[in-house]
């Protein structure tokens, strides 16, 4: 990616880990091929505008989600946001899914980071059981994207209950810029 100098922000303080599936890409839009491999999906409308903008404003973006590391090349290439990311953490090639903590032990080592730095990432998904309470359960600040009608919005228990909660993509940028201003 070549971006002029000018206009990269200074690298953001807080980080900021993405579910894919009803968090970026709408998965009522997907379509598989005969292994099951996603070959082809929309953004949720605005998703595409708020990683581009976080990852413009200096933030460190990861993706961790649950599939096969395949799909999420295809859909990501595909909408132009594959190289917004630092790194990408898939259920496929760590061999657990989310809420398992190695999913976020995995995406924390790929960045360098320690679980010292749990207070000051954000875990974004659309799903309570998975998504929220993985981030809660590693001391993660947790924001729920309640965008799509295909998962509960209801949790089932404490340790599903979301720190935060957002109805479309693009409330994240603001959001995310508080809780960036109370770390500094």
């Amino acid at each position: 990616m070549n971006h002029n100098t000018t206009n990269i922000s200074a690298q953001k303080k807080l980080i900021v880990f993405l579910d894919c599936g009803d968090t970026i890409i709408d998965e009522g839009t997907e379509i598989r091929d005969d292994h099951d491999i996603v070959i082809q999906a929309n953004v949720i409308p605005g998703a595409d505008v708020m990683v581009k903008t976080l990852a413009e404003r200096g933030y460190t973006l990861a993706i961790v989600a649950d599939g096969n590391a395949q799909s999420f090349k295809n859909i990501l290439t595909q909408n132009g946001l594959y190289d917004y990311f630092t790194t990408m953490v898939y259920s496929e090639t760590v061999k657990a899914s989310k809420p398992s903590p190695r999913m976020f032990k995995a995406a924390i080592g790929a960045l360098d980071l320690s679980e010292q730095d749990c207070n000051r990432i954000v875990m974004v998904g659309n799903n309570l059981s998975r998504d929220v309470k993985g981030a809660n359960q590693m001391g993660i600040t947790s924001i729920f994207l309640s965008w799509t009608p295909r998962y509960p919005k209801l949790h089932a228990d404490e340790s599903e209950i979301p720190q935060y909660t957002i109805s479309h993509p693009l409330e994240l940028i603001d959001l995310v810029e508080r809780l960036n201003d109370k770390l500094a």
